[in-house]
């Protein structure tokens, strides 16, 4: 018995609608690209966001206290800012700065000992054969190979000046962003429909909070570790103890993996010290990343961003593969920014579910 014939379906694409993906995928290919090409800008638009998201809570707190003008209290603000930075690089960068001299002068001497197979790095070259291994690789492509010092002057200035010039921009665009920030918030606001003006202040109040809350407490967070690793390695006479403590407050920024790679990276130097030295900073790096990640983290970000440990590894995770340090830096913001939406989302959902059955309560 034969099956019966099925008929052939045309599934035809209106011409609109073939153009509208087009034009989409248009505008992702130019943004990808305009986002590939001004990565710097953009790097130095993030750090003035953080920054002006770390100073806002005064900003705030002075408008407060009878500064009426924001622009006056952004200024106050701003002007406490440089002092306070100003006043502990008075203090530390003078320590700062003979402790990396004094490591230099050191490098020709730990270079003799790691030749000659003594001191305190001489097993690299008794049980690895490191010298060896350097001769060879200068010999077969010569010392710029080995040790990047083709164009080292060059590339030493250039450096400089885009430090300079991002400093001073950094500086700048946070100022603006204190200053003119909630203006452009409510220019925003006004664009959109007024029934749903309310809704969507809400939600930007909420993501302020959830930003705001996490770079605060991450600031002080890196704070803390900065300056208890500062004050454990003067205490037990650690070489370059100031330039470490400011190593660990640097990375202690980057969520989760930064505190491990600071703990690695001093305790790798303790032990060159010594091998008590070495196990007491080992021990307190232990003991104080369970503090850190059981008492402060919880407490401050529990507060703000209300991420569950997983999700936070998953968003850094994530941030880290996409923009590297940056990514993972503003992983945790994203990710809660992302959860606020989604709890407005639902709610909304929900209240629109809602509407017919209370509009209707006599119907039994």
């Amino acid at each position: 018995m034969l099956s019966p014939m099925i008929p052939e379906r045309l599934i035809r694409f209106r011409l609109r609608s073939v153009l509208a993906v087009l034009g989409l995928a248009l505008a992702v290919f130019a943004l990808v690209e305009v986002v590939l090409v001004a990565r710097q800008v953009l790097t130095w638009i993030f750090v003035a966001l953080f920054l002006a998201l770390a100073l806002n809570p005064a900003v705030e707190f002075f408008q407060r206290r009878g500064v009426r003008r924001r622009g006056l209290a952004a200024a106050i603000t701003y002007v406490i800012a440089l002092l306070g930075v100003a006043a502990i690089g008075a203090l530390f960068i003078p320590t700062l700065v003979d402790q990396v001299n004094d490591f230099v002068d050191a490098i020709p001497g730990y270079v003799q000992d790691l030749t000659a197979g003594r001191g305190k790095l001489g097993f690299l070259e008794t049980e690895y054969r490191l010298g060896e291994k350097v001769r060879e690789a200068i010999d077969r492509g010569g010392a710029a190979k080995v040790l990047g010092l083709s164009g080292t002057a060059l590339a030493v200035t250039k450096g400089i000046v885009a430090l300079v010039v991002a400093t001073i921009t950094i500086l700048f665009m946070t100022f603006f962003m204190l200053l003119e920030g909630p203006a452009w918030m409510d220019r925003f606001y006004s664009l959109l429909p007024a029934e749903s003006q309310g809704r969507w202040r809400s939600v930007g109040s909420d993501i302020y909070r959830t930003i705001g809350g996490y770079v605060t407490g991450n600031l002080l967070i890196s704070l803390v570790a900065g300056t208890a690793t500062t004050l454990v390695l003067v205490v037990l006479g650690v070489q370059y103890a100031v330039a470490l403590g400011l190593l660990v407050a640097i990375l202690d920024l980057i969520p989760l993996a930064g505190a491990t790679i600071a703990a690695v990276l001093v305790s790798a130097v303790a032990f060159l010290d010594s091998i008590p030295v070495g196990i007491v900073v080992l021990v307190f790096f232990l003991v104080y990343q369970q503090i850190e990640n059981h008492f402060l983290q919880p407490v401050i970000y529990g507060r703000t961003v209300q991420l569950s440990p997983l999700a936070v590894l998953i968003a850094v995770l994530i941030g880290a593969e996409l923009a590297g340090v940056l990514g993972a830096l503003a992983a945790i913001p994203v990710a809660g920014t992302i959860q606020v939406l989604i709890r407005d989302w639902l709610a909304h959902r929900r209240n629109r579910i809602a509407e017919p059955g209370l509009a209707r309560p006599d119907a039994l």
